[in-house]
């Protein structure tokens, strides 16, 4: 039995992406989705490098990573 996903033409269902664990990749990709501008995985990189929070396995957490940017900008 096909999902409406898969009868719709699409052969899997999308992947889930955990925003509490993300690549710099998929960071990237879900702030560019969901904003106004598209953000870049250096620009990410770059925020990572300059001390945004990162788990010791190197992914993302999209709460604390946004509340880190908040605070970035409140301080500019």
């Amino acid at each position: 039995m096909q999902t409406p996903l898969q009868s719709a033409g699409n052969p899997t269902p999308p992947a889930t992406v955990n925003p509490l664990a993300l690549t710099v990749e998929e960071a990237a990709r879900m702030l560019s989705a969901g904003g106004g501008r598209r953000v870049s995985v250096e620009q990410v990189q770059a925020d990572i490098d300059a001390g945004a929070p990162v788990g010791r396995d190197g992914r993302i957490n999209l709460v604390h990573y946004t509340a880190w940017l908040l605070r970035e900008v409140q301080a500019r």
